[in-house]
């Protein structure tokens, strides 16, 4: 019997995989702020290009429209669009109290993140995961009543470009990884955006910005390998948009709304411009249409919309956040509102087809095949990727596995794109428990009759004779 049961043990743990006896890999997501596609190209970036030898290069991947930071940066948790996920801008508003809060705040604003939609955090542990996240974008928020196990927020006025902090924050998501056994950690860095704005993406100080991130990322390498991580750490590593140089000085007809002829604020009950090359607006009641007519074509670098109008390719439309009429600047320009106030010489928020939007995308670790370079993607493809490598089974999303699942050492997936490895491994595991089941009732029922059958003949003689005398024995015994 006990050895019936061994065999059918040894069986089902067959049928159950390899997961049972292979360590789970890990996966660390980061994000460098603004560092678009072809940064590397301009600079000597050996780490980055190592990177690339040992895992997976893209060209370059799209981000969603709105190319601004919370957003973009929310897709690359959820797999959603921007509309979809409802996380529109970095600011949080109010059009009745005409309140709004900058990037920072709102990262505290709950109901700003916390809106339907879940972040890959909590997914992956509410399917027995950890999870944690430093300085990303949604961290300070709370989903559901739940937010990930680990997570620390930058202080207010935090110093984004510190390389000595930013050495710092990694050995400390190591040591989350090692001494936790997080299973997924998302880690973000604020540059090379910061200095992209301030001195433009053609400058000297963002080339030596990019060197820093070159130098952190081998640090990263190192970090990983220091606390014993590189046979089971998956690492991605991406950003949310690009940056674009801002036409200024003479013969550039600057967008100022003020100057446009039947345009007044006086009929705007809400707006958000003054805000790089992107603004939206909330006409007052019965003032749509005068406010879209006057705008509608008034400057050549100006596109206008009415929100239900927005082009198809944009996905920035069907949300009840996104006010109803929404504007954006060709390449190069930025929407003022009564006047300029806006001094960056780099910008983005541009429309995400603008190949000076599109950011760059590294990957590297056990999962990742070597020395691969691929073509481009949409940055909704990153989140069922990630799921996958976790092997949690995804929430609805806008993203594919099949466009990504070429980057893999194996890519036998499942036909179904959307279907994470969890479904797969539970179909497993209440298979082999089943077959197990059904062996060991077999194999008791085998071993019961096997040893009745085996009794000793004295045994047997001696219960026939102790029947009466004048009891039919075939009768008895039939």
């Amino acid at each position: 019997m006990l050895r019936t049961a061994i065999l059918c043990t040894l069986w089902a743990a067959a049928v159950l995989g390899a997961p049972l006896s292979k360590d789970r890999q890990k996966l660390l997501l980061i994000s460098f702020d603004g560092f678009r596609w072809d940064y590397d190209l301009d600079v000597d970036t050996p780490n980055l290009d190592q990177m690339a030898k040992d895992g997976v290069k893209a060209l370059y991947v799209t981000p969603p429209y709105l190319t601004i930071t919370s957003p973009t940066h929310f897709t690359l948790l959820t797999g959603r669009y921007i509309e979809n996920h409802g996380v529109i801008h970095n600011m949080w508003f109010n059009t009745t109290t005409q309140e709004k809060k900058q990037y920072y705040q709102t990262q505290f604003v709950n109901d700003w993140w916390d809106n339907g939609t879940l972040p890959i955090w909590i997914t992956a542990q509410r399917q027995g995961l950890k999870a944690g996240s430093l300085h990303f974008p949604g961290t300070a928020s709370s989903y559901q009543g739940e937010t990930a196990l680990v997570q620390e927020v930058e202080p207010r006025f935090h110093d984004y470009k510190n390389e000595t902090t930013w050495k710092e924050n990694t050995d400390k998501v190591m040591g989350w990884f090692r001494d936790q056994d997080l299973d997924f950690v998302s880690m973000y860095f604020g540059e090379p955006d910061g200095t992209g704005h301030r001195y433009g993406p053609d400058s000297p100080e963002r080339r030596e910005m990019v060197k820093q991130v070159d130098r952190t990322v081998g640090y990263i390498r190192a970090s990983a390998e220091r606390h014993g991580l590189v046979d089971q750490l998956n690492i991605i590593i991406t950003a949310d948009h690009g940056m674009s140089t801002v036409k200024r000085g003479a013969g550039v007809d600057e967008i100022i709304l003020s100057k446009i002829p039947g345009f007044s604020f006086q009929d705007i009950a809400f707006h958000l411009v003054d805000y790089g090359p992107s603004g939206m607006l909330l006409p007052k009641p019965g003032q749509l249409e005068k406010v879209y007519n006057a705008l509608k074509g008034a400057h050549p670098h100006l596109h206008v919309y009415k929100k239900e109008e927005m082009p198809a390719h944009l996905k920035f439309g069907n949300n009840d956040r996104i006010l109803p009429i929404v504007l954006w600047a060709d390449l190069g320009y930025v929407i003022n509102g009564y006047f300029p106030v806006q001094f960056n010489k780099g910008e983005h928020g541009f429309d995400n087809k603008e190949l000076d939007m599109k950011p760059f995308f590294r990957a590297v670790g056990p999962a990742f095949r070597q020395n691969l370079v691929v073509g481009p993607f949409e940055t909704v493809n990153v989140y069922p990727l990630m799921c996958h490598l976790l092997g949690i089974e995804p929430e609805v999303n806008d993203g594919h596995l099949s466009n990504t699942k070429h980057m893999l050492v194996s890519s036998k997936l499942s036909q179904d794109t959307n279907e994470g490895d969890a479904w797969g491994y539970q179909k497993r595991l209440f298979i082999g428990f089943s077959a197990m089941g059904g062996f060991l009732v077999i194999a008791f029922a085998v071993t019961v009759l096997t040893k009745l059958l085996k009794k000793p003949k004295n045994k047997r003689s001696k219960s026939l004779e102790s029947l009466p005398e004048k009891v039919d024995i075939k009768q008895t015994t039939l």
